[in-house]
């Protein structure tokens, strides 16, 4: 007998979730340094716990409402947007979640603020109790963001002036707004597609790295996804230059956005326009809004040269594996060329980008939100870093677009892994941490099936 499902028990079951990983957060998230506890003590350990016991309570609750998406009578939008804000509630109000990045930008804005070049220096250059906060790796590194949401993060630590709480608690209002963006945009773009809207945004909203990430995390990338979302959707009504304009204010935000600009040229084609017609606005609304974004945010044109910041020596690109193991490999040969290994991967790594873009729009012209998806998942996969979160940049589209449920089953599979990979205070796990995260998980899994269990019983004893 299947196991009962309908969408109050999801949302119950979710927002159980999201609520132990904000309570674990409170010891085990990625806290301000006044507020650090040892990951060995006890409170920090119940934590690490409590937090993985929330995720895997969040994935559970994720596909079962997938099942019910799927189902015969699927909930409409308006109910799954409902399901959204009841899980990401608790988030609100938890510390950083899975990265120390937020510190970063708060440092960042700070900087702008000041008037400092936020592309020459790192954020040990403002000094102060902010700097501090920043994770030891990025406090001498330019900032790899665009004017656009340098400029947000300005006029944020103008609003809190400098006060840490007001700033952590107004970056994730800033990407709870991206968040909002991509839910309204998802529907649009689905129905565009031919694809089911409850299915898109259950992917593409509601995926669990859009909470643990965007939400719980605060990261930039749901303000990247948001504009890029509405400026395809504007592409593809009567409004193609806005289109542009809000795909490449996406772009300044992070890079990879720029791609959105070939599907708004495509769009555009489709529905009529010859090439040059399509192309031409494209460009001029695409560089006017790039000198006047840069202009209104006073940082300069130091972005450009801040897309070569350096990746993580610790990351877990592909790219980068390689190149660590083609380096132990030189060096044990003993060979003079072992520095250039990883800077060689990371080249053909972008090579290799570049040439899986051409054949996914060569191939998928004529599916253009569904051709960009995979390239920026191109892009992710294959570029010199990458984190959980990137996953989203292709996720968000190819949710949207996705031309089977195959296609939605493989990339729900890889959220679930993608979910578990990363320690609530952002840092590197030791042996013990391991052995805590696997715990909680391992106790959700237990109460789930207990859970089942019971449900099961009651209707089996009345089948007897």
């Amino acid at each position: 007998m299947a196991f009962p499902v309908d969408l109050r028990r999801c949302q119950i079951l979710g927002l159980a979730g999201t609520a132990c990983l904000a309570l674990g957060g409170e010891t085990a998230g990625a806290l301000p340094v006044g507020d650090l506890l040892h990951p060995a003590s006890a409170r920090a350990a119940l934590g690490l716990v409590g937090v993985y016991f929330g995720v895997v309570l969040l994935i559970a609750a994720w596909a079962l409402l997938g099942r019910l998406v799927r189902g015969p009578r699927p909930p409409a939008p308006r109910d799954l947007l409902l399901v959204l804000a009841v899980w990401a509630a608790p988030l609100l109000i938890a510390p950083p979640l899975f990265s120390r990045d937020v510190y970063s930008y708060l440092a960042q804005g700070a900087m702008v603020e000041a008037h400092m070049d936020v592309y020459a220096h790192g954020p040990s250059r403002l000094g102060g109790p902010l700097a501090d906060e920043v994770a030891p790796l990025w406090r001498h590194t330019g900032a790899p963001y665009g004017p656009v949401f340098l400029a947000v993060a300005a006029a944020l630590s103008g609003l809190t002036r400098g006060e840490l709480p007001a700033g952590l608690f107004g970056m994730r209002l800033v990407a709870l707004a991206g968040v909002a963006l991509m839910a309204a945009a998802l529907p649009r773009l689905a129905r565009h597609s031919g694809a089911d809207p409850s299915a898109a945004l259950w992917l593409g909203a509601l995926n669990p790295l859009v909470l643990l990430h965007l939400v719980a995390g605060a990261h930039n990338d749901a303000v990247m996804l948001g504009l890029l979302g509405i400026g395809l959707v504007a592409a593809l009504g009567r409004w193609p230059v806005l289109g542009a304009v809000l795909v490449t204010l996406a772009a300044l935000v992070k890079a990879p956005a720029v791609l959105g600009l070939a599907a708004v040229v495509v769009l555009q084609v489709r529905a009529g326009r010859s090439p040059v017609k399509a192309l031409v606005p494209t460009a001029v609304a695409a560089a006017g809004t790039t000198v006047a974004a840069t202009a209104v945010a006073g940082t300069g044109y130091g972005w450009i040269g801040a897309l070569n910041t350096p990746a993580s020596p610790q990351n877990w690109a592909l790219t980068t594996l390689l190149g660590r193991a083609t380096r132990a490999l030189l060096e044990h040969l003993g060979s003079s060329l072992a520095p250039l290994a990883v800077p060689a991967w990371h080249a053909l790594g972008i090579l290799a980008a570049v040439a899986a873009i051409v054949l996914i729009w060569l191939r998928l012209r004529p599916r253009p939100v569904y051709a960009l998806g995979l390239s920026l998942a191109a892009v992710a996969a294959l570029g010199p870093a990458i984190r959980p979160w990137y996953a989203l940049w292709g996720l968000f589209l190819i949710a949207a677009a996705a031309p089977s449920t195959s296609v939605q089953h493989r990339t729900a599979a890889v959220t679930g892994v993608l979910a578990l990979c990363v320690l609530p205070s952002g840092g590197p796990a030791d042996t013990g941490q391991l052995v805590l995260a696997v715990s909680g998980g391992a106790l959700a899994v237990v109460v789930l099936w207990q859970a089942r269990q019971a449900e099961l019983a009651p209707a089996s004893g009345r089948a007897a």
